[in-house]
Formats: C-alpha cells, structure tokens, sequence
C-alpha cells in the first residue's frame, strides 16, 4: 500500500470510509421513521412502506460506498480517485435503476418512493458532513 493511500486508514486499521458509512447508517435510525411517517400521513401504507424502502435503498448505496472506496484505498490512490469517481456515477446509475425496477414490478407509492430516496439521501450526507467538520465524529484520527 503506498503511503498517501495509506493516509486513510486509521492507526489501529479502521478504513475511515467505511466508518463514515456505518455512521451514515447509524443515523438513518432517526431520519427513516419521520420519512416513514411522514408519507404514511401523506400516502397511507403504501406511502410509508415506500418510504422505507427509499431509506433502505440509500443506506445500502452509502454502504456499498464506503466498503468500495475502503478496499480502492488499500490499492492506490489513482484506484481510490477512480472509485470516487467512477463509484459515485455507478451508484447513481444503481439507485435509478433499483428505482425503476421498483416501480415498474410493484405497486409502490412512486411518488413517495422518490422523494424519500432524494430527502433521506441530502439529510444524511449533510449531517455527516456536519458533524465531520466539527470533530464530532472522535474516531476518526484524520480529522
């Protein structure tokens, strides 16, 4: 492993990406039901199954996230680059398709469905960022 990969583990071996993935699943716990409840206000049961399988859709994409760009660092950092890159159009392309696919097969609320994808998805990402940005997040020695 080259030394500016290596700059994303953690002393004691953690893979920072993957850290900051299971925090972003952590946090859904608090984000899915008000989600869930909220389209199941708006759109009944169909409204709020397909809100949490929106969450679920995007927990699985940050995970899936953060396990690709842990293994590309331990490669290289053109592997880590590339991963980031080219990971982040694949797990777009993932989520629309899972979407699609979705809609198409079931008889889920779309427009529920939708709309939990995109709000579950910024309200994560923003609040991880937010607390990584103020130290919140002690693990992670990097910071």
């Amino acid at each position: 492993m080259d030394k500016q990969a290596a700059s994303t583990v953690t002393p004691g071996g953690a893979d920072v990406e993957a850290i900051i993935a299971r925090h972003v699943a952590q946090r859904a716990v608090w984000v899915a039901p008000v989600l869930i409840g909220l389209f199941g206000i708006i759109g009944g049961v169909d409204g709020a199954i397909a809100s949490a399988i929106g969450v679920a859709v995007v927990v699985a994409n940050f995970l899936l996230s953060g396990w690709m760009m842990s293994i590309a660092a331990k490669i290289s950092l053109a592997f880590y680059h590339a991963a980031a890159l080219f990971g982040f159009f694949l797990r777009l392309i993932l989520i629309t398709v899972s979407l699609l696919v979705l809609g198409s097969l079931t008889e889920l609320d779309r427009t529920a469905l939708g709309l939990s994808v995109v709000i579950a998805y910024l309200v994560l990402l923003s609040w991880e960022a937010v607390a990584v940005s103020r130290g919140k997040e002690r693990e992670l020695d990097w910071i």
